[in-house]
């Protein structure tokens, strides 16, 4: 499985999205910090989820970091984030 695909599956068995996009940027990173030949280093998510209602930006990007962290420890380097609840 790719990193791109845990990512995705983590996510969604986790924060049920309505919506879930996770691009792989590894090749825009090429000679930056934590990119390896192979990629899948870094990545952007974009995410609407009803479990971010009534959470601020910092406590959404905790959860996700949480849902990821054997990820973000091993093979991931690095993560942008996005987060919506739904109608935002």
């Amino acid at each position: 499985m790719t990193a791109r695909d845990t990512i995705e599956k983590k996510l969604t068995d986790a924060l049920h999205p309505e919506s879930l996009d996770v691009i792989d940027e590894s090749h825009l990173h090429e000679g930056h910090a934590g990119h390896r030949p192979s990629g899948e280093t870094h990545f952007r998510v974009h995410i609407v989820s009803r479990a971010f209602e009534g959470k601020s930006r910092v406590e959404r990007h905790r959860m996700i970091n949480a849902i990821l962290a054997d990820d973000l420890a091993g093979r991931v380097h690095a993560l942008a984030l996005k987060t919506l609840a739904p109608g935002e």
